[in-house]
């Protein structure tokens, strides 16, 4: 059977793209395209069999009671969020505590970083959405449309920005004193000095936040079209077993000294540095050991307004791959 798959060109998927890794009854087309281009075709279009999500606009849907699509627990991306805060550098923004007040630019309101984001803020700082203004629109072009329409409780402020204005534009200006975005804007990227992150040194920042939580945030899960899953169940179950062992097959190709798989000279110090703080699978899949940290993004996004309703994790998966056999 033939089956079209959207997701970005990840290093754990490239085993299964280039044929070392085959799927159960499958044979995929690959379509490889960045997330802000995957989400809005699928979400608005449904144009892929399967496809990476973002957890925030699934979760949004799931709640809502869309049964378009159902995931399975995979996360091709997974990020730490400190780094995703820029603030204007005269804004007088010392600290996360100054958010308060402030305005806030955001590419969507239920954009997945965004929704860890406002949860570390209120989780690790005290401070509550509802003290901030939120602005949404294109980061660096402007006219960016919502993929879904949100049903957002009355001490939420959000406002739509110009639709000729960007948020990096307004942000270099002034006219907004922070933007939390998982792209670099792009005055930050060119140098600008009137811009910068709202955790300097957010690698400390991250590393101890997973010292004290053993949370790393789940960016994007892996989702089948609702229909093809319905006629043929057996697919989830296939994909899992060939993207687990795609990762699989990544992560001790990477961690190899005689010949680097990419273009860092101490790749392999950085392995053993995250394989000291994090464990020996520090990217897992399956619903278990990921349980703490869907947890916690549930209550953020019941806590933030994106979720009409609190969830469980076990309403977000094809029941087939929360269950195994046994010989």
């Amino acid at each position: 059977m033939h089956l079209s798959f959207a997701c970005g060109d990840y290093d754990r998927l490239r085993p299964l793209r280039d044929g070392r890794v085959r799927v159960d009854g499958l044979e995929l087309t690959f379509l490889t395209l960045g997330p802000e281009e995957t989400f809005h075709r699928q979400v608005v279009h449904h144009e892929f069999d399967a496809s990476e999500m973002s957890l925030g606009s699934y979760v949004t849907g799931i709640a809502q009671g869309s049964a378009q699509f159902v995931a399975i627990p995979i996360f091709p991306s997974r990020a730490f969020r400190h780094s995703s805060a820029y603030v204007n550098a005269s804004a007088g923004i010392e600290g996360p505590q100054d958010l308060r007040g402030k305005c806030v630019g955001v590419a969507e309101y239920q954009l997945t970083a965004n929704v860890w984001l406002r949860g570390i803020l209120e989780d690790e700082y005290g401070v509550r959405p509802g003290e901030v203004r939120w602005f949404v629109g294109g980061l660096d072009q402007a006219g960016r449309r919502r993929k879904q329409t949100l049903v957002l409780p009355p001490e939420i402020h959000v406002e739509a920005i110009s639709s000729d204005d960007t948020l990096s534009g307004m942000l270099e200006r002034g006219d907004l004193d922070a933007v939390f975005t998982p792209r670099m804007p792009g005055p930050f990227v060119s140098g600008s000095a009137r811009i910068r992150r709202l955790f300097p040194d957010y690698r400390r920042a991250e590393a101890e936040y997973f010292t004290r939580t053993h949370i790393f945030p789940i960016m994007h899960a892996v989702v089948i079209r609702r229909d093809v899953y319905e006629r043929d169940r057996w697919i989830a179950q296939s994909l899992v077993k060939a993207l687990t062992e795609a990762k699989r097959m990544c992560a001790a190709t990477i961690y190899d000294t005689a010949a680097l798989a990419y273009m860092l000279p101490w790749m392999n110090e950085e392995i053993e540095s995250v394989r000291t703080l994090m464990g020996e699978d520090w990217w897992p899949y399956g619903l278990e050991p990921n349980r703490k940290t869907l947890e916690t993004f549930l209550r953020y996004a019941a806590g933030q307004g994106i979720a009409t309703r609190p969830l469980t994790v076990e309403e977000l998966f094809a029941p087939e791959t929360l269950d195994t056999f046994k010989i």
